[in-house]
């Protein structure tokens, strides 16, 4: 990977922390609620899902034991906003069951143990689970360095040039990964989805008010001059 780069790659997490903050880590849900929530999560909104998912907790208690147990079609209609119920709601019954079987209680602190890339390995064998879930799951749950990259992060990366127009969520993962040290990944990510949400918005950018765009590939060739 070449210097400039890194150096740009640091450039842009220093802008983004002097105009958003450094978003200090602390978990915020239990590692199997944060398993389920960012399952409800895929291919909708966050309102969505969490919508959902505090469905699901206020239907069964917060006893995984219950939905595990559910008839299909129920959790199926319980996590109805979240979109995608009978796929998701299999997935995670099939999820529970594999923790429980596996580790005796529904329980996956375990992964605070694991080396990165074999807490990566385990919860992507989960059906349903992929690397954004993963790396969500050990970054958020256990301050371990794995980058999420979503829908946000991906278009943000990409305008700036530093990632390519055609790479995938997974090749830009292990770009920032190489680009970055792990001890920035919470904040960065955070930042990133901030930046994507508010500025760098996906079908008209605000381009005149962006901190990065001194940097940006697509505010050179498209907006600059």
């Amino acid at each position: 990977m070449t210097q400039p780069l890194k150096e740009k790659a640091a450039a842009v997490y220093h802008l983004l922390q002097e105009e958003y903050g450094h978003p200090d880590w602390r978990p915020d849900f239990e590692p199997m609620d944060e398993l389920v929530l960012t399952m409800l999560s895929a291919n909708t909104s966050d309102i969505n899902s969490g919508r959902a998912f505090e469905q699901l907790k206020a239907t069964y208690g917060g006893d995984w034991q219950a939905v595990l147990d559910a008839p299909l079609d129920e959790l199926t209609e319980v996590i109805r906003s979240a979109g995608m119920g009978p796929t998701k709601a299999p997935r995670i019954q099939a999820a529970l069951r594999r923790i429980l079987d596996e580790r005796g209680a529904f329980d996956i602190s375990f992964l605070a143990e694991l080396p990165v890339d074999d807490g990566l390995a385990w919860l992507a064998s989960l059906d349903g689970v992929g690397h954004k879930t993963a790396s969500i799951v050990l970054l958020f749950c256990f301050n371990k360095p794995a980058f999420p990259v979503d829908t946000h992060v991906q278009r943000v990366s990409q305008r700036l040039g530093l990632a390519g127009p055609k790479d995938d969520p997974a090749k830009i993962k292990a770009l920032w990964e190489s680009l970055a040290p792990g001890d920035w990944f919470y904040a960065l990510h955070l930042n990133l989805i901030r930046h994507g949400r508010e500025v760098c918005i996906a079908r008209a950018p605000r381009c005149e008010i962006c901190v990065l765009r001194d940097l940006c590939d697509y505010y050179a060739d498209n907006i600059e001059g």
